[in-house]
């Protein structure tokens, strides 16, 4: 078991597309901050931030906030997710917490509790019809 920090700092030569692996039998009791991707398929207690990928694989756990280029749940995560692409729950995730990024999509079979942000815009004839409905005043 491991306490404290776990951190990945690459040297000069290190290129930010390196891939990680937690593997499955390491706990890991703290942030866990590094560059490139990140394959989690054992347990974090506390925050991940990565500049890739963050994958956490089936059987994988965290317990904190995540933070990377994107995010794709197969495990288990509860804790807030800020993505600046897409961020995928996958068949059989269960994620608790709220996400927020690019692109959020829930595959059927997932368990999501929490709110999704994502910007998007609405397709021409769906802003034209929002324009022209009246609007309601709150009594």
């Amino acid at each position: 078991m491991s306490r404290g920090s776990a951190q990945h700092r690459g040297s000069s030569r290190s290129t930010s597309n390196e891939s990680h692996v937690l593997g499955s039998t390491l706990r890991v009791r703290g942030r866990v901050i590094g560059d490139g991707d990140l394959r989690i398929e054992g347990n974090v207690e506390g925050d991940v931030q990565v500049s890739g990928a963050l994958s956490i694989a089936a059987g994988g756990v965290v317990s904190g906030q995540a933070s990377a280029e994107s995010v794709s749940v197969e495990g288990s995560l509860t804790g807030d997710v800020e993505a600046k692409g897409e961020v995928a729950i996958r068949a059989g995730a269960e994620v608790r917490g709220n996400m927020n990024g690019a692109t959020v999509s829930l595959e059927e079979g997932a368990s999501f509790t929490g709110r999704i942000e994502a910007d998007f815009e609405l397709p021409a004839d769906m802003t034209s019809a929002v324009a022209a409905a009246p609007a309601k005043r709150r009594r």
